[in-house]
């Protein structure tokens, strides 16, 4: 029994060191590279594309109210009579 239990503790360990392992193995990449500065001409050309993305912005034209289908067919108004209490019905009360 001891032999048993040894065995399930050592693949136990293994299965949980072994992922962690593997991810000491991988390399160091830097996902995200310095940031470069643009250049003069650069910013630029990205003023003059914020700038037209901003007049066709103002190109668009509001929306305009709901388009709801049902809207004139469903009245604004509660119903003006109460709901009737239910009762129960077949009870075995004495």
């Amino acid at each position: 029994m001891r032999i048993f239990g040894a065995v399930l503790f050592a693949a136990t360990v293994a299965l949980v060191v072994g992922p962690a392992a593997a991810q000491m193995q991988t390399p160091n990449i830097n996902l995200i590279p310095e940031l470069q500065s643009k250049t003069p001409e650069e910013r630029e050309q990205d003023a003059i594309k914020d700038k037209a993305y901003r007049e066709s912005l103002k190109k668009i034209p509001d929306a305009k109210a709901s388009s709801d289908p049902w809207g004139t067919v469903r009245s604004t108004d509660a119903p003006k009579t109460p709901a009737k209490p239910k009762t129960k019905t077949g009870s075995t009360s004495n």
